[in-house]
């Protein structure tokens, strides 16, 4: 909360001063990023349509990501941006650049040329970007950034310990999930480790199973306050995780473990399953360059709903609306998400591209990661998002749940409890 009040303060100073922006020479575009990993590659593109177009494009790359976010402030409070820039950070922090004046409104450009640029990139991704009419953030309706890349979250399998344990294909529902985790008990392997230590991937994981459950109509209305925690659906959902517990299916300090030890673990052949982000495959590449693994949904609990993963875009630019380069800016970005570009960028850097019409040039792991786009969603779309206080409530109850601390019943009332006191703080 603190962070974000500063990040206010700050926009709120630079839109009052009014500093002056810095002269960009006519024809060159400078873009500000924090990707390590891409610098080299976006090198070569800039080489490229410098060669197609006479517009010199500098990537300038500041790293880590802190570091990088503190820059884009400062340099906002100076009037000082960039064309191109990422902002790493909430919506609502998008939202606050966007009324600074710094963020340039592409709904137009999306559109022109019917909208052929629009349908070329994942809507998930673009919804990202995108707000809707009467948004709680009182945006004008439109969509602000462009995605390069796009990710989701799902589990992966090890083809070689599958097979070991004599599992010819991976599991579609849960019940032959929980076969699959006796099989490859018997011969000693273990069967599921993910980085639960971090609490948003345990809840990722639970979110899956809500949407299951019981659909997206309800978890919205728990969010407004219509359905408490303790419903039995919400039970069901926590259940899950001690039924994983009782099975003896996750690794053991699966609580404590960060998702760096995690891939490790599933690197190195020491379980069969994880559950992990589409940014592993350039992880795992590093890892063990021979690891045979494949890619799927976690396994549907009920037939009821369909199960939601989270995904949406990875990475997305913005475009300076001070810029007098504006239009050359937006020119650019339209190239670089472009079938070729985005080809070459997912093959060099291992992310999922933003246009799907590159996925027919794609490794084949991330184009079984790019087929579950169609079922993602993610809490930066939603209409409505939950209270910090009963997220953090809701993810430390997952871990008590399995370690044994906690009854799904208990958590689903301590996390209620917490619910009716934030709802009566709003009220107040």
């Amino acid at each position: 909360m603190e962070k974000y009040f500063k990040v206010c303060a700050c926009l709120l100073l630079a839109f009052l001063i009014g500093c002056s922006q810095n002269p960009t020479p006519s024809n060159k575009i400078v873009i500000w990023h924090w990707m390590t990993d891409r610098q080299d590659v976006f090198q070569r593109l800039a080489a490229q349509y410098k060669n197609e177009t006479n517009i010199d494009v500098e990537f300038q790359l500041f790293a880590p990501s802190d570091a990088y976010s503190q820059k884009v402030i400062a340099a906002a409070q100076a009037h000082v941006l960039p064309e191109i820039y990422g902002i790493l950070d909430k919506k609502s922090i998008l939202a606050d650049f966007i009324k600074a004046g710094f963020v340039a409104d592409l709904t137009a450009d999306f559109k022109a040329a019917d909208e052929a640029w629009e349908k070329s990139l994942f809507d998930k991704a673009l919804a990202v970007n995108r707000f809707e009419p009467d948004n709680i953030y009182g945006i004008k309706p439109g969509t602000y950034g462009v995605p390069i890349d796009v990710t989701n979250v799902q589990m992966l399998y090890n083809k070689k310990l599958l097979a070991k344990a004599g599992i010819q294909k991976p599991p579609l529902t849960y019940d032959e999930f929980i076969k699959d985790v006796e099989a490859l008990k018997r011969v000693g392997i273990t069967p599921f480790v993910s980085g639960w230590g971090e609490l948003w991937l345990a809840d990722c994981f639970a979110s899956n199973y809500a949407f299951n459950i019981m659909g997206l109509d309800k978890i919205m209305a728990t969010i407004r306050g219509e359905v408490p925690y303790d419903d039995p659906d919400w039970i069901k959902v926590f259940d899950v995780f001690r039924d994983l517990r009782d099975q003896g299916a996750l690794m053991e300090g699966i609580v404590t473990k960060g998702n760096k030890y995690a891939e490790q673990d599933f690197a190195l052949e020491r379980a069969a399953f994880t559950f992990n982000g589409s940014w592993c495959v350039n992880v795992y590449k590093d890892m063990n360059p021979d690891l045979e693994y494949g890619v799927m949904l976690p396994p549907a609990k009920s037939s009821e709903h369909p199960l939601k993963i989270w995904g949406g875009a990875g990475s997305s630019f913005v475009v300076n609306q001070d810029s007098p380069n504006k239009v050359l800016a937006v020119n650019f970005l339209k190239w670089l998400t472009a079938k070729d570009q985005q080809a070459l960028l997912a093959v060099e850097t291992m992310n999922l591209p933003a246009n799907r019409e590159a996925l027919a040039d794609i490794p084949p792991i991330l184009a079984a990661f790019a087929k579950g786009m169609d079922s993602t969603t993610h809490p930066t779309i939603w209409p409505i998002n939950e209270d910090p206080l009963v997220v953090e409530a809701f993810d430390k109850g997952i871990q008590a749940i399995i370690i044994g601390e906690k009854t799904p019943k208990a958590v689903a009332e301590e996390v209620a409890q917490v619910k009716t006191k934030q709802l009566a703080k709003r009220k107040r």
